[in-house]
């Protein structure tokens, strides 16, 4: 039976390179989307194109019933051992004090709760004891989370941090039940979400002040998020690995 993966958010940017690379290496893969249909069949199409097996389910992953129909449709395309908690969003730059209630709301209940809920599925249904196939879990965070991106936005660097702590916690959890669980947290990276904050060129304007002095790129974001998922880092749980080109 294929090994199935979900990538969620995966029609753009970092979760569409981790799909497309994912499938490379032999996964078959769900491919979530939000909204833009046309993205999620164009990264299904790509995959087909190379023989690989993908198909596009819609969901926000803030609500539950959209989780549980992506975990479904995932079991039903092979047995699932891996799952990518990428989905997440990201407001215009602004100070903490200028920050309305509707954007912080919207901003926790994607980037944590909708996290949060895909993780625990992936905690009912991949464990052995649970009678899964055991996997890998990655969840995409920023490296925000550490820098506390001030003047910037704060509270999405507070949803990031969250999921951090999701990753080292549910790693322990899990780690004696044949399920690994890793954060990946990005830096400056070359993808749309920069259009986003208000700041389009944000990537090139700061990743020349990194110690590498350039943006990274999604592909680069998905060689690491595909090999946490490998047997080639088998003996790594509860890891937080940062692609941020040394910042």
């Amino acid at each position: 039976m294929n090994k199935a993966i979900l990538v969620t958010g995966a029609s753009r940017g970092i979760g569409r390179a981790t799909a497309l690379l994912a499938a490379k290496r032999g996964w078959s893969v769900v491919v979530n989307y939000a909204g833009n249909e046309a993205a999620a069949a164009e990264v299904v199409a790509a995959i087909a194109k190379d023989d690989g097996a993908a198909i596009a389910v819609k969901g926000d992953v803030s609500q539950e019933a959209d989780v549980l129909a992506m975990f479904d449709a995932a079991e039903k395309l092979g047995s699932l051992r891996g799952v990518v908690a990428n989905a997440g969003v990201i407001a215009p730059t602004t100070t903490l004090a200028e920050a309305d209630i509707g954007r912080m709301r919207r901003l926790f209940e994607v980037n944590v709760l909708g996290t949060y809920l895909t993780a625990r599925e992936a905690a009912r249904r991949m464990p052995l004891s649970r009678g899964g196939q055991g996997g890998s879990v990655v969840v995409v965070s920023s490296a925000a989370a550490r820098l506390g991106s001030p003047f910037e936005y704060v509270d999405y660097a507070g949803s990031k941090g969250a999921l951090d702590t999701l990753a080292i916690g549910l790693g322990k959890e899990l780690a004696g039940d044949g399920v690994r669980v890793n954060a990946v947290r990005p830096g400056l990276i070359d993808t749309e979400i920069h259009i986003d904050s208000g700041q389009p060129q944000r990537a090139y304007t700061l990743g020349v002040t990194t110690p590498m002095r350039r943006a990274g790129s999604a592909a680069e974001v998905a060689e690491a998020i595909v090999w946490l998922l490998s047997d080639a880092a088998s003996y790594m749980t509860g890891a937080v690995i940062d692609v941020s080109g040394g910042r």
